[in-house]
């Protein structure tokens, strides 16, 4: 065989270019009965990567609640999908690209986009909308703003050219980021029950058809590429990035949605990370089948492709489809009026292997399970003593700044929290005419379901510091948030995906957060009934350079959606026309601990992240959700990063009005922590004053703490802060705060 070392030696010896420990290797051999040649290690060793085989992380899952009456598909698919009512169903996955982005941000982020949209209408359902998750590090760093350009230029070349909007996500900025950044996408898909898709083959003698792109060089080894750690030398890894043609996904798109709903397929499957080989080896596997499959017949853009290329190019715009027995013909007339490449490769077996033929000779022939069936790892995580030790700090000595409005100001500016218009000014969000609110507009985007009263909300979140200091409530508390911006335009949380960005988890420090956040997430959504509908796990975000070893910030990135009964009884962020009062739903903040407000002023990433009370967080919910649909409220706000003077600011500016504020809070409340702490479970609403003793007899009823805190003003245009027990006036002009929270994404951006 063309592929095979001249010795068997000599091939074990090499399994770490495969991407497999020397174990690894002879555990493969052992199963499988014999020496595995290059070709099948190669095929072995992508399929038991991280990225693929999570083998990890997988150990993990068993805590995750993965069901519910609105769950019509958990994890095991392309996607999860959610009944959102009226034979409506929303398809939802996030994804990561967070190696090939840190070496080429372009494709790399625009190939995240395409590979996303493709498990969404492998579904049957029609993508429309896109929300992106994304972690830089300093801000100032030349290579920051290199690779937030090139990021920004791939996902807005790629959702506007196909023609799916960006409706939300997320942007933070940390040093931990710096060499490795984090680009997560999530993509939503809107279809009728009826037309859900799997990813299986039927049955014996079904065949096996490629359907999209020809297959080129570009993609080799993105699987294996993103289940190691950055280095310097990372930037050789540029063949493993794919290269995006949004055009042909629109084509591929269509005809995939077209044959499903003419019934013509029995199953589809995107060619994702390890390309040919994982999406043809999984569909077997769902099935309980073998499929043999001829290279030869594989279309190519490049002359001499051999099997290992054909077989690991992660080239993008490719399926799997598999035809209903007797309409193959039906399928390759239809899939030919949209100009692609369709070739039949293979057929469906009863013999249980993966077996591969080249020149007319098998060059591959594997147990399906062997390769699906990853091993699995487990440690015992121990927590970082230099990170418990920042939990545990002392912050008692921390002086209360005199200028607490110039802290305001300070935070408003901050890149993670200043504005990012900036950034999704770049992209459309409003293609399809589904987006009703649009980003920046409030906590979640909001979409319309056309044909119906409804509309679907969703968003993105996490907290990383939080998760770096305390990383079970952190990412606990990372759903628990997202289930609030839910709530705050009017939505109720229905279910999540995850996207896991870890560094090594060799290391067991990182294996504890690892541990401790998947805890944390399974804890939260089972509290809040939203369960686990897939997800992503991306480890190995570490960044070597001689002996040093940088991680990210544990990161478990919360993607979530809603729905709203009937989407014009919605709110948003900004504070309306008229006289208003705002109340605060939930407690004051009593902690500077684990704040934005502690690292930006006073340099420290340190204190106890605050407690996460999961009973609270669901009167909470209702309450918001109770208010906005019964039309009491159209402005809701959740507190999180810069805590409650951030929030009220961010209102005050989206709406262009002042507001004059008094916190009648006990003096022994650090001021500090009252403006800029970060508590959960609190969300401010604005109620029109005619409003205000309806709206607090429905929080009375729903048992949830309230407190006013003032009032809005059409005319005032600064933000006033009384506290009569700290001896405290603050006063900010709205332009001042406008301009700080405006700005600092423009710079960046250049």
């Amino acid at each position: 065989m063309t592929q095979s070392p001249p010795s068997t030696q000599s091939l074990r010896s090499q399994a770490p270019t495969f991407g497999l420990t020397v174990e690894e290797f002879d555990l493969a051999a052992e199963r499988m009965g014999r020496e595995p040649n290059a070709l099948e290690a190669a095929i072995i060793g992508a399929m038991w990567s991280e990225h693929c085989g999570y083998k990890n992380s997988r150990p993990l899952f068993s805590a995750f609640p993965t069901t519910g009456p609105q769950v019509l598909q958990g994890p095991g698919e392309n996607a999860g999908v959610v009944d959102i009512g009226d034979g409506w169903g929303v398809a939802f996955k996030m994804e990561s690209h967070n190696h090939p982005s840190a070496v080429e941000p372009v494709q790399g982020a625009a190939t995240g986009v395409g590979g996303i949209l493709r498990d969404i209408f492998a579904m049957g359902a029609r993508p429309f909308a896109v929300l992106n998750s994304l972690r830089f590090g300093n801000p100032d760093s030349p290579r920051t703003r290199f690779l937030v350009n090139g990021v920004v230029e791939g996902i807005a070349h790629y959702g506007n050219a196909i023609g799916v909007p960006t409706v939300g996500g997320e942007v933070t900025f940390h040093p931990s980021y710096q060499e490795n950044p984090l680009v997560n996408v999530m993509a939503l898909g809107i279809m009728r029950h009826e037309d859900l898709a799997k990813g299986t083959m039927g049955e014996v003698g079904n065949q096996i058809v490629y359907v999209g792109s020809k297959t080129g060089r570009d993609g080799l080894g993105g699987a294996v590429f993103a289940s190691a750690d950055l280095s310097n030398a990372s930037q050789a890894d540029r063949p493993a990035v794919q290269v995006g043609d949004p055009f042909m996904e629109k084509l591929l798109l269509e005809a995939t949605l077209e044959a499903i709903q003419a019934g013509v397929v029995a199953g589809v499957q995107d060619m994702g990370a390890a390309g040919l080989v994982s999406s043809t080896c999984e569909m077997a596997y769902r099935a309980g089948l073998g499929i043999t499959m001829d290279l030869d017949k594989v279309p190519t853009r490049e002359e001499g492709m051999v099997p290992m290329e054909l077989c690991l190019s992660e080239s993008q715009e490719r399926m799997i489809l598999v035809p209903v027995p007797g309409k193959e013909q039906e399928l390759h007339d239809l899939l030919a009026k949209w100009d692609l490449d369709v070739m039949t490769i293979g057929e469906v077996e009863s013999h249980h292997n993966y077996r591969l033929t080249w020149r007319g000779e098998v060059v591959c022939d594997l147990p399906v399970d062997l390769l699906n069936e990853a091993p699995k790892y487990t440690r015992e995580g121990v927590e970082s003593d230099e990170i418990k030790a920042k939990r545990e700090m002392d912050l008692s000595g921390v002086p209360v700044p005199a200028d607490l409005g110039g802290v305001l100001v300070d935070l408003l500016s901050h890149p993670t929290i200043a504005s990012k218009r900036p950034i999704f000014e770049r992209y459309d969000h409003q293609v399809m005419t589904n987006t009703v609110v649009v980003p920046g507009a409030a906590d979640a985007a909001v979409l319309r379901v056309k044909g119906s009263e409804m509309g679907v909300a969703a968003t993105s979140d996490c907290n990383p510091r939080f998760v770096y200091l305390d990383p079970y409530t952190g990412a606990a508390a990372a759903v628990a948030e997202a289930a609030r911006n839910l709530a705050c335009v009017g939505a109720t949380p229905l279910a999540i995906t995850d996207n896991l960005n870890f560094g090594n988890p060799h290391r067991l420090e990182v294996y504890y957060q690892l541990q401790q956040a998947v805890q944390g997430i399974a804890d939260a959504c089972l509290a809040l009934n939203t369960p686990v509908t897939g997800g992503n796990v991306s480890l190995y975000n570490q960044y070597t350079a001689g002996d040093e070893r940088v991680a990210i910030h544990p990161t478990p990135t919360i993607g979530m959606v809603g729905v709203l009964p009937n989407v014009e009884r919605r709110a948003t962020l900004d504070l309306k026309a008229g006289p208003h009062t705002l109340i605060l739903l939930g407690h004051h903040a009593d902690s500077i601990g684990a704040s934005q407000y502690l690292e930006t002023e006073h340099g420290l990433e340190a204190g106890q992240v605050p407690p996460l009370d999961l009973n609270l967080e669901k009167h909470v919910l209702t309450a918001v959700i109770t208010l906005i649909e019964a039309g009491i409220t159209t402005t809701a706000h959740d507190c999180s990063e810069g805590g409650l003077a951030v929030a009220l600011a961010e209102m005050a500016i989206a709406g262009g009005r002042g507001l004059n504020i008094t916190l009648d809070a006990p003096a022994d409340i650090r001021a500090d922590a009252l403006l800029f702490g970060e508590a959960h479970s609190r969300v401010i609403i604005a109620v029109p004053d005619a409003q205000v003793t309806k709206a607090a007899a429905i929080l009375n009823d729903l048992n949830v703490p309230h407190t006013v805190l003032g009032h809005s003003n059409d005319e005032q245009q600064s933000v006033t802060v009384s506290m009569p027990a700290h001896n405290v006036h603050l006063s900010v002009n709205l332009a001042t705060l406008k301009q700080a929270w405006e700005e600092p994404l423009k710079g960046i951006l250049g």
